[in-house]
């Protein structure tokens, strides 16, 4: 009985913890390389004295991960105002993502994560690895997560990371 209760509790701490790896507001973000769209490697550091909105999405050109990339599309200008960028990533090839930014104008960069490098770095990977889960990172300009979105309203998802911005900026 004794030997059941403890294991019962350690099973209910574990659960209680946060995922071993997750990446939650206060922890550096991880500096992976990547390309993006304009065919350069990029890495978080490229973007130091900058707030960085990190946003990852299922796969491009499906309903939910389009109307997400063209909120922040429509909200580029708002964004952008508050010194920051905005990097789109999937773990879609680079064509198909030059694809997807040029079929929806897209003006920020797209990054391919096809061998799953920053995603697995951020923690986002999918059931069975197959896909990012849709959540978005608000990286300060020391390179530090002040933010995570961990579920996103595609509609008014640029109006909330201004907003976010906004605030955290205020602070």
């Amino acid at each position: 009985m004794k030997k059941s209760l403890t294991l019962l509790s350690c099973l209910l701490l574990v659960a209680a913890l946060p995922a071993l790896g997750a990446l939650s507001a206060g922890t550096a973000a991880p500096d992976v390389k990547v390309v993006a769209t304009g065919g350069e490697t990029v890495k978080l550091s490229d973007y130091r004295g900058k707030w960085v909105v990190l946003f990852f999405y299922p796969k491009a050109d499906t309903p939910g991960c389009t109307r997400e990339s063209c909120s922040l599309r429509d909200g580029y200008a708002q964004i952008t105002a508050l010194n920051a960028v905005v990097l789109g990533a999937s773990l879609d090839t680079l064509d198909a993502q030059k694809a997807f930014k040029e079929k929806y104008e897209l003006p920020y960069a797209l990054l391919a994560d096809k061998d799953k490098t920053v995603a697995k770095a951020f923690d986002v990977l999918g059931t069975g690895g197959l896909y990012a889960q849709r959540k978005t990172f608000l990286i300060n300009p020391t390179g530090t997560i002040d933010y995570v979105f961990e579920s996103v309203d595609v509609d008014s998802h640029a109006d909330d990371v201004a907003a976010k911005l906004k605030e955290l900026q205020a602070e």
